[in-house]
């Protein structure tokens, strides 16, 4: 069971994280008009590192975001504002008939 796709009322474009060039970091190609929640809270969370960090928005979106969207991605949000993925977290819970979705929180 997935979140009702009426609350998913913005869109976002996705720059999926494609690893470090020998000068800079590279991205796949933008995937725009991504269906999604955001929700620009400042908040603490934890990165890859294990470090605690600052998240300025967290972008909530289908389960599929997941694989879109590694941390180190780049979103380009409702209002122009580009920001960095921070962390991913898949919520889902097979056989609970709970809604699923996916938690990005971003710089």
């Amino acid at each position: 069971m997935r979140l009702p796709r009426t609350l998913f009322c913005h869109r976002v474009t996705v720059e999926p994280y494609a690893g470090d060039s020998a000068y800079v970091k590279t991205y796949g190609p933008p995937v725009t008009g991504v269906r999604a929640l955001v929700d620009a809270r400042i908040r603490v969370v934890r990165n890859r590192e294990g470090r605690e960090v600052t998240s300025t928005v967290t972008v909530y979106g289908e389960p599929s975001l997941a694989a879109q969207c590694p941390p180190e991605s780049r979103i380009t949000l409702p209002d122009g504002r580009i920001t960095t993925v921070i962390a991913v977290a898949p919520h889902t819970a097979p056989g609970l008939g709970l809604p699923e979705s996916t938690e990005v929180a971003c710089e």
